[in-house]
């Protein structure tokens, strides 16, 4: 299973903040299908404040691709960095984590966003653009919740476990009155509408992610292993997140999984998912970084990779989560970009660059598994 996760007690008031004020998808605690608000961008801070606190490394142009779950972040991180680093120049591509990996691997990037660790034919592979006989490692940077969203006029709230969603996914349940949906939402009044599904049509670190989740917790009704790629047959496609939830926003009766931020933006209701605890999670940052916070580390040499685990009955967590990694080379692969790309990371990770992302839609990592992360920066040659 694909590896993927507490902060200082202000990242957990500004989560709580996040979701209970304006972030919120739903209300806490209670109406799961309420409305969402629209996602608050925080503001950055002063360049005086930014400046006290970010080291700059050599200034540089450096370019990145891969995970759209973590666009909002990226978007956030380089303002603030090279309103503070004067010289420094920086675009990331959200093209997606297969695309990311491409081209971390082929020498086009000085580092890769990734919701899936690279296999062990890719680490090999990196062996040939970094430099000085290092290798690809793994830092994980940012999580969050991949919401199920859906557009179904009249229905406010909507719960599903599962199987409900795999055989849904799967083509195997095809209106939304469908028996199996009803038995878990008896106070909804559920249309005859048919079922469109959405999934991503480029190689998805959230396909992958998404589908673990259904491998892992719903065998019977989801035959196939996880992978970056859909599997299944059926329903319409959309590369990126943005604009598949666009295509469910437009779609009645539409239904597919983007990360938390895009379900936010587009103002679209998200799933409850029935996990076997006593009330189903709700999809929001809190909940998010509940589950991830059961995760298990598994560090190999300066890797610092997380196994979520998807099947979590702890009340209040959310289970269908994501981690983004930024794959870089432990001794860089270009020494005009090194410099930056070191000081860069270690901005991401610090204090600063983390405190305020639970309002862009993001859980908080593990307070162990940040420090991990800042420690492997650290020793980066």
């Amino acid at each position: 299973m694909k590896p993927q996760r507490k902060a200082g007690p202000r990242t957990r008031a500004l989560g709580a903040v996040a979701v209970c004020g304006a972030l919120a998808l739903t209300a806490c605690g209670a109406n799961g299908g309420s409305a969402p608000s629209p996602r608050p961008s925080a503001p950055p801070p002063s360049p005086s404040a930014a400046t006290g606190a970010i080291a700059c490394g050599k200034a540089a142009t450096l370019r990145a691709s891969g995970s759209t779950a973590q666009q909002y972040a990226m978007k956030y991180w380089i303002t603030t960095y090279t309103r503070a680093c004067a010289g420094t120049k920086i675009a990331y591509d959200g093209n997606g984590s297969g695309a990311g990996q491409d081209d971390f691997l082929h020498g086009r990037t000085a580092f890769a966003g990734s919701d899936s660790p690279l296999d062990a034919d890719q680490v090999k592979q990196s062996e040939k653009v970094c430099a000085d006989g290092g290798r690809a490692i793994h830092l994980p940077i940012v999580g969050g919740p991949i919401a199920v969203a859906f557009h179904l006029p009249g229905v406010d709230r909507l719960v599903l476990d599962a199987p409900t969603l795999a055989k849904i996914f799967n083509g195997r349940i095809t209106r939304w009155d469908d028996p199996a949906i009803a038995g878990l939402n008896k106070d909804a009044k559920l249309p005859a509408t048919p079922i469109r599904t959405f999934h991503r049509s480029d190689s998805s670190g959230t396909t992958d992610n998404f589908t673990a989740y259904l491998a892992a917790t719903a065998r019977d009704a989801w035959p196939y292993p996880h992978a970056k790629e859909w599997p299944a047959q059926g329903g319409g496609s959309a590369k990126g997140s943005a604009d598949l939830a666009a295509q469910v926003q437009r779609t009645t009766g539409g239904i597919g999984y983007v990360e938390l931020p895009y379900a936010v933006d587009r103002m679209l209701r998200t799933v409850s998912v029935a996990t076997g605890a006593a009330t189903p999670a709700d999809a929001n940052v809190i909940a998010a970084s509940h589950a991830i916070a059961g995760a298990r580390t598994v560090n190999t040499g300066h890797d610092v990779i997380l196994d979520l685990d998807y099947g979590t009955k702890v009340p209040g967590a959310y289970p269908i989560d994501v981690v983004t990694y930024e794959i870089v080379c432990d001794k860089g692969n270009k020494p005009e970009t090194w410099p930056a790309t070191k000081a860069f990371l270690a901005y991401m990770a610090s204090q600063k660059g983390q405190q305020n992302l639970t309002f862009q839609g993001y859980a908080t990592l593990p307070a162990k598994v940040v420090d991990a992360v800042r420690r492997e920066i650290g020793t980066l040659s």
